[in-house]
């Protein structure tokens, strides 16, 4: 069923406006705001224990009654939705838009703007911005995209909602203790599909490139996920330096190929692991 899942998802990901409407956090954001500020604000595990612990575990008792009942249909629309509300947020290339008009015309001015408003990025030089819109790109397709579908294939539904959870906990904390916890927690999440991702980009990219930058990081505990798909992304696509004009956008689009070229790999190899075991 999880390869089915997969499948119903990447379909309304594309071509079905569900994700919006699964996807509201305010009701939750609200909850973590009021516990982080109120009698629990120096307590941030418990904190996380109640907006994440909980919603998790009501979750698999769910799918524990669920599943055993009429071959687990009933249980396929749950593991869907959760599915699809453990995404992303946000339209990614959609966001990138203005950013490409403006770096294509060669304006700094316009592109620092719009990268400032929709991207949340900020840069000294037009060289540095560049790279930085290069690895938001790549953090952003990771985390919202392929750390969400390896924990959900690997152990469910519960594994890719916890991995949500802690992203919007990391994100939308005002208590920075909070915030320090549930980064910890999705540090120990990444750290295994970041490295499983790395290595796909190397099957579909420049893999001496790739191998130079994976044998010093590859069991390094302390490199970031973002700094590492950072990393891995600009060596498996031979990115060269920085430059303004459609040159430049040329590399965000090669790191876009690149990436749905990783995911088709993903996807294949889901496909004939489903195939072996059953």
């Amino acid at each position: 069923m999880s390869f089915l899942v997969l499948l119903l998802a990447l379909w309304i990901e594309k071509f079905s406006a569900l994700r919006h409407r699964v996807q509201r956090d305010g009701g939750w954001i609200g909850e973590l705001h009021k516990l982080e500020s109120g009698r629990l604000a120096t307590q941030p595990w418990l904190v996380l224990t109640v907006l994440v612990l909980l919603p998790v575990a009501l979750l698999g008792l769910l799918l524990l009654v669920l599943e055993p009942v009429a071959y687990g249909l009933l249980a396929l629309p749950v593991h869907l939705l959760v599915v699809i509300y453990s995404l992303g947020r946000g339209d990614l290339l959609g966001g990138l838009g203005p950013f490409r008009d403006a770096w294509r015309r060669e304006d700094l001015q316009a592109a620092a703007h719009v990268a400032k408003r929709d991207l949340d990025i900020c840069a000294d030089s037009g060289e540095q911005l560049l790279e930085q819109v290069q690895g938001h790109l790549l953090w952003q397709a990771y985390q919202s995209f392929f750390a969400v579908i390896f924990w959900y294939f690997l152990l469910g539904p519960v594994a890719a909602l916890s991995y949500r959870l802690l992203a919007l906990a990391e994100e939308h904390a005002q208590n920075p203790a909070v915030a320090e916890r549930a980064g910890q927690l999705r540090h120990a999440f990444d750290w295994v599909p970041v490295r499983l991702l790395a290595a796909s980009l190397a099957l579909v990219g420049n893999f001496v490139a790739v191998s130079r930058v994976m044998l010093h990081e590859l069991l390094n505990w302390n490199i970031s996920a973002a700094q590492l798909i950072n990393k891995v992304g600009l060596a498996a696509g031979e990115i060269p330096p920085a430059a303004v004009g459609p040159e430049g956008i040329n590399t965000l689009d090669c790191l876009w190929e690149l990436l749905l070229r990783a995911a088709v790999l993903w996807y294949a190899g889901f496909a004939l692991w489903t195939v072996l075991v059953h």
